[in-house]
């Protein structure tokens, strides 16, 4: 069951009780959309009545499809179920819109129809207000929650608590550590600043005392100076008084004589006096005036100092900015700088790709050419077994379809390394292009992984199929000795027949019937022991005509020690000599079961395939009817 929230505010409810006056509580109206798909799906509409402060306040309303026709026919609404819930909360909406106007004109009203809201069914009305009438456009009906619910939702509280509370406290703990980070900064700076001051002071200390002494030597000098040009002063003004007192004398006299003219110049002075006097009353005003210029410029300069003030203060504020600035600009070029190490990283870990690739390569070349070499081997054995031929085929062409996947796959990897080296030109400028880089080259590691799988398993495929053509060239060589054995049986027949009156009973090294094949095939190797196991038929099947002639196997040493028995040895004996006396060559050649190292086994023989069509001939040599004349030539053992 999938829950989806789609709200969860406050809202101003309206609360009217039976015999108690309406009051206005916050209550929280959560409405959830619950999807249930087993075992039929379909949606619950969930709204929920909480209050913040009282954790015991709980009313729950879930409201199905078919609940929802019957409250639609009995109020009347208008819309679908699927569009109930936006509606309902758009009506919510506008109830917290008007909730704080004086006179709202949609608001929420809880009734209830006890005395206290105490475990009581209520109903949420969403009442809209006019002038005639109040109308209510929707009411609901709510259930109170019993203990497990209220167990469950205070649960839910408590949970969401604690996720805030761990939320805090993390915020916390980084504030924390950014505070100390930031005070043992600045502490730091302040002893530097606390150092940078005592230099300061001890440094000025040293230059006023330099200074000070300077002074007072300086001092001493000129006073001693000013000593000796005071008694060189005294003497010149003694001789200077002497020459005055006769001036003066002389000085009085004239003056007496001046005195007389100058009271006549006097006269014209005063009436100079009054007319300057006029002009210096002009010239006051002119200077009040002036003065008055004067104090507006001074107030100018001051405003002009105040703004000189406060760009000195933004200047300094931008100075610290571009130091800033400088700084950041530094950590910006080192991080420049581990990037181009990266860089240089990635393509050391590229060419080392490479590397591997031109090895694997170099080894699929030479797993071609070993493949080749084992198709020419296929090749010469395909005249030897017309009937493997079309199974050698098969797995040429399913090397062939693998040769051309490798070679679409080169293809693909060519085209990738090529967007690889464009993306490597992009690295400088995108960290994200680096990303998908790291990506492509993981997936061509996967491909070539992948290919390499491939060819362990096309290898195991070749030695299983090797495999399976040791087992049927061993089914041959058996078939060919008992082809040997049944021949030296009917050698054999004639003479037991005239020395023991017409023997019946099957020799020991006699061939009887063998078991037929079923159309399916073999599901298991046949034992050379098959043959020994009597039948009910063997003494009816063993009477041959004496007219037909009999074919002479030759019996190689060769495959006598490949399929060596206790029974066996006694008719390679005796049969051995009598072959080679008549000349005959009917089994197949030595050549055909020696082992080749090069030779590729055949895929998809199985020891299943090994049918009764591939067997009839040896059959038919084995068991000869009467009427036939002679042995019927086999497509791998021609006659």
């Amino acid at each position: 069951m999938a829950a989806e929230s789609m709200f969860n505010q406050p809202v101003c409810v309206q609360v009217r009780c039976q015999g108690c006056e309406e009051r206005r509580v916050n209550v929280r109206v959560n409405i959830e959309l619950l999807s249930i798909s087993n075992p039929i799906h379909k949606k619950d509409l969930a709204v929920r009545l909480t209050d913040d402060t009282d954790p015991f306040f709980l009313y729950n309303l879930v409201i199905s499809e078919e609940d929802f026709q019957s409250l639609k026919s009995q109020q009347g609404l208008l819309v679908d179920f699927s569009a109930f819930p936006q509606k309902f909360i758009d009506l919510l909406q506008q109830c917290i819109q008007e909730q704080n106007k004086d006179i709202p004109r949609f608001l929420l009203q809880l009734v209830s129809s006890a005395s206290v809201l105490d475990h009581t069914p209520v109903s949420l009305n969403v009442v809209e207000t006019n002038p005639f009438k109040h109308l209510t456009h929707l009411s609901l009906k709510f259930l109170p929650g019993n203990d497990a619910e209220i167990k469950k939702f205070l649960a839910s509280c408590l949970k969401c608590l604690k996720e805030d509370k761990m939320m805090l406290e993390e915020k916390l703990r980084k504030t924390e550590e950014d505070l100390t980070r930031q005070l043992s900064y600045t502490q730091q700076s302040l002893s530097d600043k606390s150092r940078e001051l005592d230099k300061l002071k001890s440094e000025w200390t040293t230059y006023t005392t330099a200074l000070t002494n300077k002074h007072t030597q300086e001092l001493t000098s000129e006073k001693e100076r000013a000593l000796q040009a005071q008694a060189q002063y005294q003497q010149q003004h003694e001789q200077q008084k002497k020459e005055l007192e006769n001036l003066h004398q002389k000085s009085i006299q004239q003056l007496q004589n001046r005195l007389s003219e100058l009271e006549v110049i006097n006269k014209d002075l005063t009436e100079r006096r009054y007319k300057g006097d006029s002009t210096v009353r002009e010239l006051k005003a002119k200077l009040s005036g002036v003065e008055d210029e004067c104090q507006r410029a001074k107030q100018e300069v001051l405003s002009l100092r105040r703004e000189n003030t406060t760009l000195d203060a933004e200047c300094h504020e931008k100075e610290k900015l571009i130091n800033q600035l400088q700084t950041r600009v530094a950590v910006l070029e080192q991080e420049i700088k581990d990037k181009d190490q990266l860089v240089v990283r990635t393509k050391e870990v590229l060419d080392a790709t490479q590397e591997q690739k031109v090895i694997l390569e170099e080894s699929t070349e030479k797993k071609q050419s070993h493949i080749e070499k084992l198709e020419m081997t296929i090749k010469s054995l395909s005249a030897e077994l017309l009937k493997a031929n079309e199974i050698i085929k098969k797995l040429q062409g399913d090397l062939k379809t693998l040769m051309s996947k490798l070679k679409l796959k080169n293809t693909v990897t060519i085209q990738q390394e090529k967007l690889l080296a464009e993306k490597e030109e992009k690295l400088q400028k995108e960290q994200r292009e680096l990303q998908e880089m790291g990506q492509s080259l993981r997936t061509k590691e996967q491909e070539v992984c992948k290919l390499q799988e491939k060819l362990e398993t096309t290898i195991q495929k070749l030695e299983e199929s090797k495999q399976l053509l040791k087992t049927n060239e061993n089914v041959i060589t058996w078939l060919n000795k008992q082809l040997n054995e049944t021949q030296m049986a009917k050698k054999l027949e004639p003479s037991a027949g005239t020395h023991g009156g017409g023997r019946t009973a099957a020799s020991p090294h006699g061939m009887p019937d063998r078991p037929s094949f079923p159309c399916s095939g073999i599901s298991h190797t046949v034992s050379p022991l098959y043959a020994y196991q009597g039948f009910p038929e063997a003494a009816h099947k063993q009477h041959v005509d004496s007219q037909c002639t009999v074919p002479k196997i030759q019996f190689n040493a060769q495959l006598s020690k490949m399929t060596r028995c206790s029974d066996v040895q006694t008719v390679a004996a005796t049969g051995h000599p009598a072959n080679k006396e008549n000349g005959d060559n009917l089994g197949l050649d030595s050549k055909y079961f020696k082992k080749k190292d090069d030779s590729i086994p055949l895929r998809g023989l199985s020891q299943n395939t090994l049918s009764s069509e591939y067997l009839k001939p040896y059959l038919s040599k084995a068991q000869p009817s009467p009427k036939a004349t002679a042995t019927p030539a086999s497509a791998y053992f021609p006659g």
